[in-house]
């Protein structure tokens, strides 16, 4: 457990990172024989792409730094639950361990709404971990919501996403 937490703290630097320029904070680190290889955090605003999550960049930079899509035995660390499209990515790519911070009730594919890196008709399945540093992840992105909403009430709220 020592281990998950330690690099799930890199992954809530990268969330931090995020949040500082107004993203929501979600980070991710792909580790392979515990050495970090891919690093991403959230981007989506600032790249103007629905792809730039933080699993999917991070997944990019394993790939690019293994020189290969397959990341059969990489571990995926992320503070938030990942989602369809990232879930798929994670699939995709073959990693082997997914451990992630706090559920995702909205969107989360994991445990929350799906559970498909278990789901035994698919060709590939992740050990799944759930929970490492669950306050800490849960409390980065619900502040930042809760600076967003505060933001919404004093001006007019299609303006607080164009600044």
């Amino acid at each position: 457990m020592e281990r998950d937490e330690y690099y799930m703290g890199m992954a809530l630097e990268l969330a931090q990172k995020a949040k500082d320029m107004g993203e929501v904070p979600v980070g991710a680190v792909v580790v392979f024989e515990n050495r970090v290889i891919g690093k991403g955090f959230n981007k989506r605003e600032s790249t103007n792409s629905p792809l730039s999550h933080a699993e999917i960049e991070a997944i990019m930079e394993a790939s690019s730094e293994l020189d290969s899509w397959r990341l059969e035995n990489c571990e995926l660390f992320v503070t938030l639950e990942p989602c369809i499209m990232c879930s798929g990515a994670i699939i995709q790519s073959r990693i082997k361990r997914v451990v992630f911070g706090t559920r995702d009730p909205k969107a989360g594919a994991v445990k929350s709404l799906f559970s498909l890196l278990e789901d035994r008709r698919l060709n590939h399945r992740a050990e799944v971990e759930e929970g490492v540093l669950a306050d800490s992840c849960s409390k980065i992105l619900t502040g930042f919501f809760r600076e967003i909403r505060c933001i919404g009430k004093k001006k007019d709220p299609k303006d607080v996403f164009s600044e």
